[in-house]
């Protein structure tokens, strides 16, 4: 198991169109809130670790993003790490936090993740996205995003026995569970047949169950000593494309759970609330099975039993997902793990699962091969018993 390593502050700017302002306005507001949930002044962040994917791309800012972020609020001194790794650049930037917590090297880490992907050129940020994925063997065969994923879910739909109306279900679950999140891009419901009316946009996947462009920034501090609820990170795990050489090798996010579950001392049915990377929203089926939830067989089950429903089993994407919170892809990873320690906390409100006491947070970015390019994985603990 890890030394201990807590989350003693959350903070984030919500998730959204944020057109008249700058790529350090998000981040600023978001690292203020977590240091001052932390209980904490500026001067006492030792590093942080800065999480964004396309600064360079999309805003002009190359090498120095962290630097010009936290500058202006008065951080300034301290160790400042630049963190890019596609739509994990968040958690990776979370995991390096935790190391530098665990070895003793600082007291007090902050954690931030940002991206401003409106600039009124909607082409040009998916290129941007594109640039996520091995361009040499991407532009040969003409696949974006959407359509690897269209793949993977009609793999699973074909795998596990699913039509379309799983794929409805877990959108229509994940906007209802966004509507009660502040930081949500998205905070409105949608009945199953809204989904289905919506434009195909890479069979079976439809508009509505796919995330939009996004600009947002979230934020953690880390410590060594516990805060308030005593959130305690029992393990962080990055695991980058395996190759996949035989039918029965296992893909990115079960060999980077797999590892969390071992550091951690715990496994997959000690889970009580998860968050999973769902930038289309029936991904998430795919991380039923692939992150231990549930054996190959068994999704449909979990589905027609509603086991990921707040109130179910094993709530999943409480906060709403990406498919509802938003995606500003370097922020994605840490408002994971700001929603995970809210419902640990016991501060998620009407969307709080009942005493939840172990958590998972799950972030993919980019893709390599069969897999995402970078899958990282960490689990949570809530140490201090809480009353509903």
């Amino acid at each position: 198991m890890l030394p201990p390593v807590y989350i003693t502050g959350i903070g984030y700017h919500p998730f959204g169109r944020w057109p008249n302002k700058s790529l350090k306005e998000l981040a600023g507001t978001a690292a203020l809130a977590a240091i001052d949930d932390a209980g904490l002044n500026v001067r006492d962040i030792d590093a942080a670790f800065c999480g964004n994917a396309y600064g360079g791309l999309l805003n002009g800012q190359e090498s120095i993003r962290g630097q010009t972020w936290l500058r202006g609020i008065g951080l300034s001194g301290a160790a400042v790490i630049n963190v890019e790794n596609a739509c994990a650049s968040g958690s990776s930037a979370a995991h390096l936090a935790v190391a530098g917590i665990a070895s003793g090297m600082y007291r007090n880490v902050l954690v931030l993740g940002a991206e401003k992907m409106v600039v009124g050129d909607t082409a040009r940020t998916l290129a941007a996205l594109a640039t996520s994925a091995d361009i040499e063997v991407m532009s040969n065969i003409g696949l974006q995003f959407s359509a690897l994923d269209a793949i993977r879910v009609r793999e699973v739909m074909e795998e596990e026995g699913l039509d379309d109306s799983a794929l409805e279900w877990v959108t229509v679950k994940n906007h209802a569970n966004g509507v009660h999140n502040p930081i949500a891009q998205f905070r409105k419901a949608f009945t199953a047949e809204q989904v289905r009316e919506s434009r195909m946009i890479a069979d079976p996947i439809r508009l509505l169950m796919c995330g939009a462009i996004s600009d947002g920034a979230a934020a953690i501090v880390l410590s060594a000593r516990p805060g308030r609820g005593a959130v305690r990170i029992r393990a962080s795990s990055v695991v980058s494309s395996p190759w996949r050489l035989k039918p029965n090798d296992e893909p990115g996010p079960t060999l980077a759970s797999k590892a969390a579950y071992e550091q951690a001392g715990v496994g997959p049915d000690d889970i009580d609330v998860a968050e999973v990377h769902d930038a289309m929203a029936p991904a998430e089926l795919i991380y039923y099975r692939e992150l231990g939830f549930c054996r190959h067989g068994e999704v449909a089950r979990m589905v027609a039993q509603r086991e990921t429903e707040i109130g179910g089993r094993l709530p999943v994407n409480t906060g709403g997902g990406l498919n509802s919170r938003g995606h500003p892809v370097g922020a994605t990873g840490v408002a994971q793990l700001v929603e995970l320690t809210q419902q640990l906390r016991g501060d998620a409100g009407a969307r709080q699962v009942e005493r939840p006491r172990i958590a998972l947070a799950h972030n993919s970015g980019g893709w390599v091969g069969e897999d995402p390019a970078a899958s990282v994985v960490h689990i949570l603990e809530a140490e201090t018993a809480r009353s509903t």
